[in-house]
């Protein structure tokens, strides 16, 4: 359950019930991330000329339920966002896409104060883009003997560049 806000409790004779905030935000209205995320689910099945039915029915569920998502009401997992990628024929990344600053400050991480104070690993290379698009181009090579002979020469320059750096100082 996401942390209570003063408003999320109400009750009688003292007993309080606490509403779940997780991934609201404190008005009570779905985060802006969702609404985004939803937003492009609905973009890419109108695209495809999909109805709501339908990609219910390649997914499992009903159309109310693909209705919620799209309207960001209800959030979507990380298992659902990859079924998604998958019948909508496009990368999770694109439910990401276009999306304004605004926006990506309204995720729940930049709403908590706590999590705001945590260090991202900024300078790890694992962590760029240009690296997944980089071990996906690789992986795209389909012949084994010149995929071998590019990783065999990105080690020769990485040492070479090593070896300088090592002279240089």
């Amino acid at each position: 359950m996401g942390l209570a806000q003063e408003q999320d409790f109400e009750g009688e004779d003292d007993v309080t019930y606490a509403r779940s905030s997780r991934g609201r935000m404190p008005s009570g209205k779905p985060n802006p991330v969702d609404v985004h995320v939803g937003g492009r689910v609905r973009l890419r099945r109108t695209l495809l000329g999909m109805t709501q039915e339908k990609l219910g029915e390649a997914l499992g569920l009903t159309f109310q339920q693909v209705q919620k998502y799209e309207r960001g009401a209800n959030r979507i997992g990380a298992s659902r966002l990859w079924d998604l990628s998958r019948v909508l024929d496009c990368p999770v990344q694109y439910f990401f896409d276009e999306m304004d600053s605004q926006t990506q400050e309204a995720s729940p991480r930049n709403l908590n104060e706590q999590s705001r104070d945590i260090e991202l690993p900024e300078n790890d290379p694992m962590t760029k883009r240009e690296t997944l698009e980089l071990v996906r181009a690789y992986y795209r090579i389909k012949d084994y003997h010149v995929r071998r002979r590019i990783y065999e020469l990105a080690k020769s320059l990485a040492t070479t560049q090593e070896d300088s750096t090592d002279t240089d100082e």
